[in-house]
């Protein structure tokens, strides 16, 4: 059976999305899945998070997952909307309790060794790397790769068509975070045309690499 872990890293991009407007849901999903991405991590940013997360979950052919979650009510919002994977931004004990607790897969933020300990020593073994290019891009998780070679690595923040190669090209990245084929002001204002194209476009990189 195959895992909403494996859909993630099967299409090797994950669209971080942010919402502020819950109308705008159901035109960004139609735009990602015509596009070929059909996965959403829908940010936990903005107050239309947890409706854009109820109207895109009701899709089956679309992945929706919640961000920037950092509570353990966050989680409890998040999965209640039909979010089916949890992203946060750092480690934090409570968020992977309630996530496991709610049967969902969570994928915590790290950057350093003490961090990927944590993680590890609770039974985590995929990761998200955030904020990726502020901590060293390609080169830190490599590095990091080393010492730690059971972890897979997701990494996000500042990743976009031009480092996507470099990422992608470790074995211990088996996917990346990006919202540059969902930009905040084009979902804003309805250019949902726009990030189909940039959705495709992410999808062919990705398709040109293997």
């Amino acid at each position: 059976m195959t895992s909403d872990i494996d859909i993630i890293t099967s299409h090797r991009i994950v669209p971080v999305v942010v919402l502020n407007d819950s109308q705008c849901a159901a035109g960004l999903a139609d735009a990602l899945v015509s596009g070929g991405l059909p996965i959403a991590e829908v940010t936990f940013r903005t107050d239309a998070a947890q409706k854009s997360i109820e109207i895109m979950s009701k899709r089956d052919d679309l992945l929706v997952g919640a961000g920037t979650v950092i509570t353990a009510r966050q989680v409890d919002l998040a999965v209640h909307a039909g979010a089916r994977f949890i992203v946060s931004p750092g480690y934090n004990q409570e968020v992977v309790d309630e996530s496991r607790a709610q049967g969902v897969p969570v994928l915590p933020g790290v950057v350093t060794g003490t961090e990927i300990m944590a993680a590890l020593n609770d039974g985590v073994i995929v990761m998200k790397f955030f904020p990726a290019g502020t901590f060293g891009g390609p080169a830190t998780v490599k590095a990091l790769s080393a010492p730690f070679p059971q972890v897979s690595f997701i990494p996000t923040g500042g990743v976009n068509l031009d480092n996507l190669a470099e990422y992608l090209s470790l074995p211990c990245v088996p996917a990346v975070g990006g919202s540059w084929m969902v930009p905040a002001k084009m979902v804003d204002g309805g250019k949902f045309d726009a990030v189909r194209e940039l959705t495709a476009a992410a999808v062919r990189a990705v398709s040109d690499l293997t």
